[in-house]
């Protein structure tokens, strides 16, 4: 009876050594096949900390950047884009994103951004689509451009002449817009002008007698889409115009149309909304632009501008871009927002994919079939 006794006692005493042993901490061992580290901890535990540390970094920003192209004066665009670094920053937290820092810049020429996001030294650029399309090896589209329609949309130039001034329509928005080959003051100005107004064709001869601004080679409007205009209508571009010089900013065209510095000038079709202020406040136009210039020619649509993100960028991944399309689009629907992206005629956002500018890159690729 005794030796049974003791066996029963062994028998208890070995079930809760074992007890103990493989006891002590539930929570992580169970089905995971880990092992102890000797700290109360799993190595599988110490595993999924590090995945989550990982993952905690990957949100973590030090800096974002932010190029825009010199559409406008480049001290003018910082100005006004200013705000957007902490709209940026609290719209990209709302998303579990930690930036330290936003930096904004203007390059000091659309291909400059191109490069920059190529080269992955910026991660976000506000580009238009021919600036896209030159530098889709690099570059990735994440984002359409909305604006207000205008109250004129016609190929028709002289439609543009009898209904002016252009109007933005409050309750429609447009993913495209045109280019304008527009008349200024000056007596060639005007005499093109006439010709149109009273329902003549324009000829080649017309148009290489007169002094053009133009913008680079990579500007849709100022470029890449008037010189298909020539193209379709004379069999030209605008490197076969006699008198044709690049300005840095469509302001710069402006100012020069308005002293007759320049008699015709290549400009988006809200151009002339944008600068209506200063065209006769700091431009030296002597009346309202509306009187003073005149459109002589309307290319085809042109799929408005984008927000690109650079494929080489350190930072830029897949979750990323889906943060920056949705901060960019809550940020366009505030009060604040509005008043920052306005400084392009942005007045909203779209998801945008590779395949809407398609027709960019045939124009591309017939810009490319000219030189």
């Amino acid at each position: 009876m005794k030796n049974k006794w003791m066996v029963l006692l062994s028998m208890i005493l070995t079930f809760s050594l074992l007890t103990a042993c493989s006891g002590g901490n539930n929570s992580g061992n169970s089905g995971t096949g880990g092992t102890s580290n000797g700290a109360g901890t799993t190595e599988t535990q110490t595993e999924n900390a590090e995945d989550t540390t990982k993952q905690d970094e990957g949100k973590s920003i030090d800096t974002l950047k932010v190029s825009f192209v010199p559409s406008k004066d480049p001290g003018e665009i910082i100005t006004a884009t200013e705000p957007l670094k902490e709209l940026l920053k609290s719209q990209l937290a709302e998303q579990g994103y930690n930036v330290g820092e936003v930096q904004i810049d203007v390059g000091t020429t659309y291909e400059a951004v191109g490069e920059a996001l190529s080269a992955g030294t910026t991660d976000v650029g506000l580009i238009p689509g021919g600036t896209y399309t030159l530098y889709d090896d690099g570059a990735e589209v994440i984002l359409t451009a909305t604006r207000k329609a205008l109250s004129i949309d016609s190929d028709v130039a002289k439609e543009w002449n009898d209904n002016k001034p252009t109007q933005g329509l409050d309750n429609e928005q447009a993913s495209y817009y045109r280019s304008l080959i527009l008349a200024g003051p000056s007596e060639k100005g005007k005499e093109l002008a006439a010709k149109v107004n009273n329902g003549e064709e324009l000829t080649w001869e017309d148009l290489n007698s007169a002094s053009w601004s133009i913008m680079s080679t990579s500007s849709s409007a100022g470029y890449i889409y008037p010189t298909l205009w020539l193209q379709e209508k004379y069999g030209k571009k605008l490197t076969d115009l006699a008198k044709a010089n690049q300005a840095d900013s469509y302001g710069t065209s402006f100012s020069r149309l308005a002293v007759g510095q320049a008699d015709i000038i290549v400009v988006y079709a809200d151009g002339r909304r944008d600068n209506e202020e200063k065209w006769t406040s700091e431009y030296g136009g002597k009346a309202s632009i509306w009187e003073d210039t005149n459109v002589i020619g309307v290319t085809q649509p042109i799929f408005n501008d984008t927000v690109s993100v650079s494929k080489n960028s350190p930072i830029m991944n897949e979750e990323l871009k889906k943060a920056l399309q949705d901060a960019f689009m809550a940020i366009a629907g505030t009060e604040e927002g509005k008043q920052v992206i306005a400084i392009y005629s942005h007045e909203g956002y779209q998801v945008a994919q590779s395949s809407d500018y398609d027709g960019e890159r045939e124009a591309q690729e017939l810009i490319r079939s000219m030189k």
